[in-house]
């Protein structure tokens, strides 16, 4: 694009202007990639589309499960949908244990019409939801959900430390490993297991791989800690401040990458569970793209946070926020390599 006198002149003024404040200390610098600005022309035609879940996802991102059964959930997953249908993105739905009440939510929930028929969308149940269903014979309800809302599966969020702190919290008595076999083998559904945000450590992870899940989701520590979150929701807080201290255990998406590429080698053959989404602690693409290029099996990166802060605005807000996603994934495939 030419520039004309003026533009140059007032581009020339703000460089003089900015330059002291636009300065990265040693410090600052992000030194996971390696940059090489002379192997690479400025990208053209953006990423190509990736495989997951048995369907094409234009960006890697997996719009992580959060909200539903509010007021303000309609709102933030209708938002979500349509990025996700504008920028092909994958997408769990918050919670749907209302609907296993009835229909009254229905429409904060109810957005395959909005993402499109081609892109994943799973539905979301907890881990203490589904041990009562199975339980009580109700083997129906999870196929029912899915027609209800045109899933092509569901999450299955494992969250002990959430829901033992959590004033309103269920009990989980069975082991939710033995509870996910017999979901397993009571339902031919497609089906995600993730944590709530302090993830999953080595043996969890390794029983997990040889399941015939469709992916793991991480849930890492990094992100939203929902077990300290419990704690200062808690009206007994004095009580609860004592057990601070399981607030600060679990496991890092870098910890947990590192699990899997290690437990993945160790299974081979026996491995069942053909890839993950990295989630927990993901605040940007950098940092997605790190995770990602850095497993040994296929994976995206989740966000959820980010989203939401977004989702919770007008649309504009969510869209520019995933296009400077998009935008930066181009740029970090282009000119960027991991370390060794």
């Amino acid at each position: 694009m030419k520039e004309d006198k003026q533009s140059i002149r007032k581009r020339k003024t703000d460089h003089i202007q900015m330059a002291f404040e636009a300065q990265v200390s040693r410090e600052e610098l992000d030194t996971r990639f390696a940059y090489d600005p002379m192997l690479s022309s400025h990208p053209k035609q953006g990423l190509e589309s990736i495989s997951f879940l048995g369907r094409h996802l234009a960006l890697p991102i997996w719009v992580s499960s959060m909200t539903g059964g509010t007021e303000l959930a309609a709102k933030i997953n209708r938002n979500l949908a349509r990025a996700c249908a504008e920028f092909g993105m994958g997408m769990g739905l918050g919670s749907c244990r209302s609907l296993l009440e009835g229909n009254d939510r229905l429409s904060d929930f109810n957005v395959r019409h909005i993402i499109g028929e081609d892109l994943p969308l799973y539905g979301n149940l907890g881990i203490a939801q589904v041990e009562q269903l199975l339980k009580d014979r109700k083997f129906h309800a999870f196929d029912d959900l899915i027609d209800r809302l045109q899933l092509d599966g569901l999450i299955i969020h494992v969250n002990p430390l959430q829901e033992a702190l959590q004033p309103e919290g269920d009990s989980i008595n069975e082991v939710p490993l033995e509870t996910i076999k017999r979901l397993i083998d009571c339902t031919s559904c497609r089906l995600i297991v993730k944590e709530v945000g302090q993830g999953f450590g080595y043996n969890s992870l390794k029983e997990m791989f040889q399941l015939p899940l469709a992916a793991i989701d991480f849930g890492a520590s990094g992100g939203t800690n929902f077990a300290l979150l419990e704690m200062m929701r808690s009206d007994d807080y004095g009580l609860a401040k004592h057990l601070g201290p399981l607030s600060r255990v679990g496991h890092s998406a870098e910890q947990m990458v590192q699990y899997t590429n290690r437990i993945c080698d160790e299974l081979g053959d026996l491995r069942l569970c053909p890839s993950v989404i990295v989630s927990g602690g993901v605040a940007n693409f950098l940092d997605g793209f790190y995770y990602i290029s850095k497993l040994s099996i296929p994976g995206i990166y989740g966000q959820a946070s980010a989203f939401l802060k977004h989702a919770m605005q007008d649309y504009q807000s969510l869209h520019d926020y995933v296009q400077a996603q998009s935008m930066g994934l181009d740029l970090a495939k282009a000119y960027l390599s991991i370390k060794a």
